[in-house]
């Protein structure tokens, strides 16, 4: 690499999926961008303006009928001529990405301890287990995962524990480029704030530079140096952070600034939330009447030996508390905020109240029957009253079902509708949830969507079957700013159209905020 060419750019390049029916058009349309080392970019745009696929692109791990054209080179290499020998090598060693889905990366049959030997010893042989032991969990520590997790599996761990897991085998190889699709989507903001301050630690330290995708302006008008603001697949805006949050120059870029102030913004929230609260108790369960959800004293314990016999027989058993004797009565018609950080146990008290794992000690009581005590197949006749929306759309999209599929299989199995019917009340759906035009979407596949897209489909699947109780796990965390008002607006107006009672789980202050009448 010589001083004569920027460390990455991207010329003119554009990039189009297999056409379906009624669809065509480039998914990224002449994008032009350069970085130089140790420099920051920050690649900002709503959900599906082709953010990922630019990132992808780049690296040559789109599906082989996509087609590009341009030029990507890395320190003057063209990349798309470089032969499969030298690719393998440009990933990771070079350039390292880091996917917005953590289990995109992550091989569920392998524990945290072998993905990292198994990344050092596939790049740098000579290493011995133990020097690669050593520099696996140096890495894992500076991104807050403890050694004693070592032998774990990614199902053992939260959401964002799983990405602070895909952000050390990034880290692992140092490389010169890291391209980071939404790196702390799932991390709640002090723990994203301590990922990305070791992230542009090793831009000052070894001249690594990051392309940092995402829709979260604040993070990256604090971490990066400029900004490129992507709007239906092609670059509206660049510059210095601050001149474009300053003075944007684009009708794009300042509708995504208004957004994210609509969010952040006090002012006339309490009126507002007083006034759906005014409204929604008078829909509330009368006194004296049992709570839609209560909980009691629930735990969820898990232990940490590898083996039964090691579980039945050790003498200094070692436990991870998930969950600790929490307790919380939900009345019909209220919202109730949860907010904690990252791996504090949220995603499985959700889990565990739905039964979906079994609690190791308390109870679970949904409209009055003690959950804990039924049989799985007689807790299964409740669920229809119980959806969630998980925070990894992936948990409950079918990849071979299409989006039409997915949202009208929860009618079928509670037997609501005919096929007539759903179809009908699915393309209702789809709109509500900004899916236009509904009759592309229900079509498409869930590997066809951008993670915002899928994480509407997400959403439309849990409300299809009008539910008493939803559970959002993180429903926003991956949509961009303009989106997410979208979508919580929508999910209020749902909540007084059918009176639905909602556990919101958020690692976002400002949006429990938003949306919550009641903060926990």
């Amino acid at each position: 690499m010589t001083n004569n060419y920027p460390l990455f750019s991207v010329e003119n390049l554009r990039v189009a999926y297999p056409q379906r029916r009624g669809q065509s058009g480039w998914a990224v349309d002449g994008v032009s961008l350069m970085l130089k080392p140790g420099e920051k970019l920050g690649l900002v745009g709503e959900s599906g303006c082709g953010k990922s696929t630019l990132g992808r692109a780049a690296m040559r791990l789109l599906p082989e009928p996509t087609q590009i054209e341009g030029r990507v080179s890395f320190g003057g290499e063209s990349v798309f001529e470089m032969n499969s020998s030298r690719l393998r090598r440009f990933r990771g060693e070079a350039v390292a990405l880091i996917f917005q889905d953590p289990m995109t990366r992550l091989d569920p049959l392998m524990t945290v301890g072998e993905h990292c030997i198994e990344t050092l010893q596939a790049h740098r042989p000579n290493l011995s287990k133990s020097q690669a032991k050593k520099r696996a969990i140096e890495i894992l520590e500076a991104v807050k995962i403890p050694a004693s997790r070592w032998s774990q599996f990614p199902h053992e761990f939260s959401g964002g524990m799983r990405q602070r897991v895909a952000i050390a085998l990034a880290l692992l190889l140092d490389p010169k480029l890291i391209v980071a699709d939404e790196p702390t989507t799932s991390l709640d903001v002090t723990v994203a704030a301590q990922i990305l301050q070791e992230l542009t630690r090793l831009c000052a330290e070894r001249g690594t530079a990051i392309l940092l995708i995402s829709h979260d302006l604040a993070m990256v008008g604090e971490y990066c140096d400029r900004i490129a603001v992507m709007y239906a697949g092609k670059i509206v805006e660049t510059g210095l952070v601050d001149d474009v949050f300053a003075r944007p120059q684009h009708e794009y870029t300042r509708s995504l600034l208004n957004a994210a102030l609509h969010i952040q913004k006090e002012e006339g929230r309490e009126e507002k939330a007083e006034g759906r609260g005014e409204q929604g108790n008078s829909q509330l369960a009368p006194a004296g009447n049992l709570p839609l959800l209560t909980v009691t004293d629930l735990q969820q314990h898990y232990s940490l030996e590898t083996n039964l016999f090691d579980r039945l027989f050790s003498r200094n058993r070692q436990l991870i508390k998930a969950v600790d004797g929490v307790s919380l009565e939900l009345e019909r018609g209220e919202i109730l905020g949860l907010v904690g950080e990252s791996g504090c146990g949220k995603s499985t008290l959700s889990r565990t109240i739905l039964q979906l794992i079994s609690p190791t000690g308390g109870q679970v009581k949904f409209q009055g029957t003690n959950l804990t005590a039924l049989s799985r197949d007689a807790v299964r006749k409740h669920r229809r009253q119980m959806q969630m929306v998980f925070q990894d759309p992936h948990a409950c999209l079918n990849p071979v079902m299409t989006v039409g599929q997915s949202i009208a299989d929860p009618l079928f199995i509670h037997k609501l509708a005919t096929p007539e019917e759903a179809k009908q009340q699915v393309m209702q759906m789809l709109e509500r949830v900004g899916l236009t035009p509904a009759q592309d979407f229900w079509s498409r596949y869930p590997g066809e969507l951008s993670g915002g897209q899928q994480q509407r489909v997400a959403i439309a699947r849990a409300l299809i079957s009008r539910p008493q109780l939803i559970i959002c796990d993180e429903p926003v965390s991956m949509l961009d700013a303009s989106v997410q008002t979208q979508v919580l607006e929508l999910m209020l107006e749902l909540k007084e159209e059918f009176n639905l009672t909602y556990l919101f789980i958020t690692h976002d202050l400002w949006v429990a905020r938003f949306f919550a009448i009641a903060l926990q």
